[in-house]
């Protein structure tokens, strides 16, 4: 793989890591939010399970990150 794609793929994974992590609750308005009427919110597990998945990303993000450097550099 081209060292340049895979930092392009880390700086997206990244800020989509970081973006999860800054609102949880945005995946939650797309999945179930529309299925309810009313005042309806994401459970406290959901958003520290989203927490995590943004965490998980933004490392996937830096791992690809540290391959794409190496791969340019060296």
């Amino acid at each position: 793989m081209n060292g340049f794609l895979l930092l392009f793929i880390a700086i997206i994974l990244i800020g989509f890591g970081i973006w999860i992590r800054k609102k949880p609750d945005f995946g939650w308005q797309f999945n179930e939010g529309w299925k309810v009427n009313g005042d309806s919110e994401p459970s406290y597990a959901y958003l520290e399970w989203a927490k995590f998945g943004g965490l998980i990303t933004i490392c996937l993000g830096s791992i690809f990150l540290v391959f794409g450097l190496m791969t340019i550099f060296l």
